[in-house]
Formats: C-alpha cells, sequence, structure tokens
C-alpha cells in the first residue's frame, strides 16, 4: 500500500493511501499523521486526517516543499501495521431507530429517493438482504464502527463499520439532497455512518436519531467539557438501540445539562482485528460494561 503524494499549491500536500477504504488505509494514515503531530516540524500548521488520506498545510518558508515530503515519505516507511495498536476509546451511542422526526422529513423527500414507496430503513433493509428493518437494525447496532474523519459540517462524524468487507452495510446516497435534515439524525451513505451534527441539508439516508450532544459551543455536557466537538479520529462507536421513553428521558437529561455518555479507554490493535474480527469486536464491547 504504497502512498501517493500531491502538492497542492505552494502550502499542502494530499497524502492518499488507497483509492478505497479500508481499515489498513485508514490506520496507516492515522498512524503517519499522529507520528508528524509528535515529531512537532516547524512550519506544519494543519494536519487533516481523512478516511484513506490526509492533508497537511506547512509554512514553504519555514520547510521546503521537498523536505517536508522526505519527513512524510520517512514516516511512512516507519509505519508497521502488524504491530500497531492505538490507543483511544469506544464509546456507547443511544439512536431512537424509525423516529416520527426523520420519519417525517424522509416522508417530504420522497421525490428524491431512488425508492418513493418505502422509507429509508426498508429500502436499506432490501437492498442488503435482510428480511425486515428490525434485522437491518440489529446488523447496525450489533458491530461497532471507527470514527475515520470529522468534519463537513462542524462536529459531524463519518464512521465506518468494523465488520469483514463481505458484511458491510452500504446504501447509497439520496439521488438528490435534501434541503433538511434533523439534528442527530444517524444517517448512512455508501458504507459510512454518521450523525448529523446540526440541522440542515444532507443526502445521507436516515435511519433514527441519537439524544447525545455531540457539537455543543456552550459545553454543558460533562463529555463535551474539554472540546465542543465531542468526536475524534480514531473512536470506536457502539450504537445502542433505545426506545422512545428512554430517548425523551435521555432529552430532559440532555436540557438539565446532566446526560451521560458511556465512554471507556482501549487499545486496539489492527493485526489482532484482521486476525478474528467478529472475537475481537465482543471482546471489545465488553470493555464497555467495564467499571
Amino acid at each position: 500500500m504504497s502512498v501517493r503524494y500531491t502538492y497542492g499549491g505552494d502550502e499542502f500536500i494530499f497524502a492518499e493511501i488507497s483509492e478505497s477504504m479500508s481499515l489498513a488505509a485508514f490506520f496507516k494514515g492515522m498512524a503517519i499523521t499522529r507520528a508528524l503531530r509528535e515529531r512537532a516540524v516547524p512550519g506544519v500548521s494543519e494536519i487533516c486526517p481523512a478516511n484513506a488520506s490526509y492533508q497537511i498545510r506547512y509554512d514553504p518558508e519555514q520547510v521546503a516543499p521537498e523536505a517536508m515530503l522526505a519527513i512524510l515519505r520517512e514516516l511512512e516507511a516507519a509505519i508497521d501495521l502488524d504491530n500497531l495498536t492505538l490507543d483511544t476509546r469506544i464509546i456507547e451511542v443511544p439512536v431512537l431507530y424509525n423516529d416520527p422526526w426523520t420519519h417525517e422529513t424522509l416522508m417530504r423527500f420522497r421525490e428524491r429517493h431512488q425508492d418513493p414507496a418505502s422509507t429509508d430503513l426498508e429500502y436499506a433493509a432490501r437492498i442488503n438482504g435482510y428480511a425486515g428493518i428490525d434485522e437491518f437494525i440489529a446488523a447496525h447496532s450489533g458491530a461497532p464502527w471507527f470514527v475515520s474523519m470529522v468534519g463537513f459540517v462542524a462536529g459531524l462524524p463519518f464512521m465506518f463499520q468494523m465488520v469483514e468487507r463481505e458484511r458491510q452495510l452500504e446504501v447509497p446516497k439520496y439521488l438528490r439532497p435534501r434541503t433538511d435534515t434533523p439534528k442527530h439524525t444517524v444517517g448512512h451513505g455508501g458504507c459510512f455512518a454518521c450523525i448529523y451534527s446540526v440541522r440542515g441539508a444532507g443526502g445521507y439516508q436516515m435511519f433514527g436519531v441519537t439524544p447525545a450532544p455531540i457539537f455543543e459551543p456552550a459545553q454543558r455536557q460533562a463529555h463535551l467539557r474539554d472540546s465542543m466537538v465531542f468526536f475524534r479520529p480514531g473512536d470506536i462507536v457502539k450504537f445502542k438501540p433505545i426506545t422512545r421513553a428512554e430517548y425523551d428521558t435521555a432529552v430532559a437529561e440532555v436540557e438539565a445539562g446532566a446526560f451521560q455518555l458511556r465512554i471507556r479507554p482501549v487499545s486496539f490493535s489492527l493485526s489482532e482485528f484482521l486476525a478474528a474480527p467478529s472475537q475481537y469486536n465482543a471482546r471489545l464491547l465488553e470493555t464497555l460494561h467495564v467499571a
């Protein structure tokens, strides 16, 4: 997996790890960008990891373009994916699937959808080979997801499911984007899940909503005290289906500034995961219930 580097004007270098998304490509990009951050190269002002690529911004008066590229190649050569571990956190995110707010929204935009006669969940279940939405929800919430990048709008995480390629849930985006998406919608486009941090336009299929704030400038919730943007690349997410009553209780806690997310520290090994994904995920999810 050789990285392809491209200069972007005088101040940017774009590095393409792979043309297709994979955990190996994501982890290689994460490892390089973390190593670059630790190196603290004078002149490097921005490091932006993405799904299977990354981009940096640097001052050519402090570090010449050729020298900057040489540093990136050096960091790339030092990456050992077979022995790569990532100290990160696993987060349980409650989701009210098939909720009334995304349902009302998707019904307003059926003419922009591939299948106007069914809901987003029904369509996603059918094209992924599931008998109904309950089975699809079980598949969507049954395995963890990696946060591969954060962006598009403030605080919005893109997530890649940690399962074998043949088990990946894939659903195309709407034929034309909507002009409205409820805040905290759990969406899906291609092989990526996301959570819409704010209300606005969007084209991902809508599966449900979470009561958990993930972008909060006031930083009232405990999990947002360190940063108004909650998610970070490398976070691991486990969706937890909840009932309407549980959702309403959580919303009341949010309004009172007393909402709590279940978050645990974990160390992730790429090689151990790739050797036995289902077994590794089971051990990983057990850490959520450790006090």
